[in-house]
């Protein structure tokens, strides 16, 4: 067994006895359980309305009226939860005196900071497949098209990887999980926040700039069904700069 493949499932059994991961699964699943509820009662709603004018049942676009309002949804799910997920992946670390072992320890800082990535990003795919029950009951009763629930997962899968990497560089920079936690949804808000600022400043450079370094741009195409090089390449890109990031701030704490 390769040092990060012990370090991943030392931290995966860390996971499976942590009681926050199973309060954040309860609440994701619950909270997007409830969302797709929503939405299809409303596609319901909107379907006996059609069917009462027209008198005839309408076919109705459940890519449109239900799955795509529900990606846009857990997007900010996500923005909430997966901090609290990752905040203690390296903060509980500093705060029960052991990181200074594991840093002496055989294991180099890339296997630590991939193992525990890789270990908060499985418990989030687990749960992100749970979700799936949602277009596989809906597919016995409804008709839909399938590619725009893929891009759909994959601008889920592509922007929790950004969001989780993005909490455990904000984990490497403080010993408090609190503060890890809130520090992390600050470097997400704000990325966020730039791609408005972007819209704001419209059809200008630095418009364009900022709003291609926003998030937001990037998921929106690809939930749109728009699969893109360079959505993808913006995500890799993001969660290879936010690790690396994390690395040099574990590698700066060795030296203090």
């Amino acid at each position: 067994m390769t040092p990060f493949h012990a370090m991943l499932a030392k931290e995966l059994r860390c996971l499976g006895v942590s009681p926050v991961v199973y309060v954040v699964g309860a609440i994701f699943l619950f909270v997007s359980g409830l969302i797709a509820y929503l939405m299809v009662a409303n596609a319901g709603q909107q379907a006996v309305r059609l069917l009462q004018i027209q008198n005839t049942y309408p076919p109705l676009n459940l890519n449109a009226l239900v799955f795509r309002p529900l990606f846009y949804s857990l997007e900010f799910v996500l923005m909430f939860l997966l901090p609290v997920l990752t905040m203690r992946v390296l903060a509980e670390e500093r705060k029960l005196l052991t990181f200074e072992l594991l840093l002496t320890s055989p294991i180099g800082i890339n296997e630590i900071i991939s193992a525990k990535y890789m270990s908060v990003l499985l418990v989030y795919l687990g749960l992100l497949s749970l979700t799936g029950l949602t277009p596989l009951l809906l597919s016995f009763s409804s008709s839909f098209h399938w590619g725009g629930i893929a891009t759909g997962y994959m601008a889920l899968v592509l922007q929790g990887g950004l969001f989780l990497a993005c909490g455990v560089l904000a984990s490497a920079m403080t010993d408090n999980q609190v503060v890890a936690a809130f520090l992390s949804f600050g470097i997400i808000l704000v990325t966020g926040l730039i791609g408005e600022l972007g819209s704001v400043l419209g059809d200008t450079t630095i418009g364009h700039i900022l709003s291609s370094i926003s998030f937001r741009e990037h998921y929106d195409r690809l939930v749109r069904g728009l699969v893109e090089a360079r959505d993808v390449v913006y995500y890799l890109s993001g969660i290879v700069l936010m690790l690396f990031t994390a690395h040099r701030v574990v590698d700066a704490h060795r030296w203090q």
